[in-house]
């Protein structure tokens, strides 16, 4: 039996969230596509569960945390949430790897999330780069937010 948008969107946070990253590739089309701020557009199941492996291995104690889901019809979902880790492995980026700094970050995020056939096809999302680099003290904070 198929699943339906909401059922895969479930799956796919709660593998995300157990770090299962045989369980979240399951959960996608071989088609997948993902954009993301500063990363470039990929394609593919492979290349999709690499970014967010990626993000595990920075902040090895990451988790999300859904504050939001919007059903926008049976196919397509908008999440928001927030990532939550501790930055304590090297976080790969298409201009260089930013070394660990021991950092905790909470970013909301901002999650358009689009299904086929029970599985995730595309994922579109949306965070505050700056905001991160204010978190992991790599960029100044402005002073009225300090």
């Amino acid at each position: 039996m198929t699943m339906t948008a909401a059922q895969a969107f479930e799956a796919g946070t709660a593998a995300f969230n157990a770090h299962d990253f045989e369980a979240f590739a399951d959960l996608l089309t071989d088609d997948v596509v993902f954009e993301a701020p500063g990363a470039p557009r990929l394609s593919g199941r492979d290349a999709c569960v690499e970014f967010y492996r990626g993000w595990i291995a920075a902040f090895p104690d990451a988790h999300v945390e859904v504050d939001a889901v919007h059903h926008v019809d049976e196919q397509l979902i908008v999440e928001e949430g927030r990532f939550v880790g501790t930055h304590d492995g090297a976080l790969h980026t298409p201009n260089g790897d930013i070394p660990p700094t021991g950092q905790s970050v909470e970013l909301p995020y901002v999650h358009v999330l689009r299904f086929r056939d029970g599985r995730h096809a595309y994922f579109g999302l949306s965070f505050d780069r700056l905001l991160m680099l204010e978190q992991l003290g790599l960029a100044p904070v402005a002073a009225n937010a300090a």
